[in-house]
């Protein structure tokens, strides 16, 4: 249930974020990402928390992607990490550079 929870969610030329509102470091990557100039329903934050399987997917996300930890930040089919990740792909300028190469910038 959670792979294919998670599976269907992270797609080719979409911006992903797995989440827990709660979380302060996915507050930060919902705020630097909802600044970006995205197309509509090209960029989606996954409360994890919404369902009753939040370790299930927690677990899968470990093996998809090495941590467990939210946020989980994909962009296509590629995860880029956490926070910390995000702000640094920001802050080089790539973040841009990998949003236009999938179409998801406006």
């Amino acid at each position: 249930m959670a792979q294919e929870f998670v599976n269907c969610k992270i797609q080719p030329g979409k911006l992903v974020v797995f989440i827990k509102p709660t979380c302060p470091y996915c507050r930060r990557a919902q705020e630097i990402l909802s600044q970006l100039p995205t197309k509509q329903r090209l960029l989606e934050f996954v409360d994890i928390t919404a369902s009753n399987h939040t370790n299930k997917i927690q677990d899968y996300l470990q093996q998809l992607t090495g941590a467990r930890m939210v946020p989980r930040v994909f962009i296509g089919k590629d995860c880029i990490g956490g926070c910390s990740d995000l702000v640094s792909t920001q802050q080089s300028g790539e973040l841009l550079t990998r949003l236009k190469q999938i179409g998801a910038l406006q």
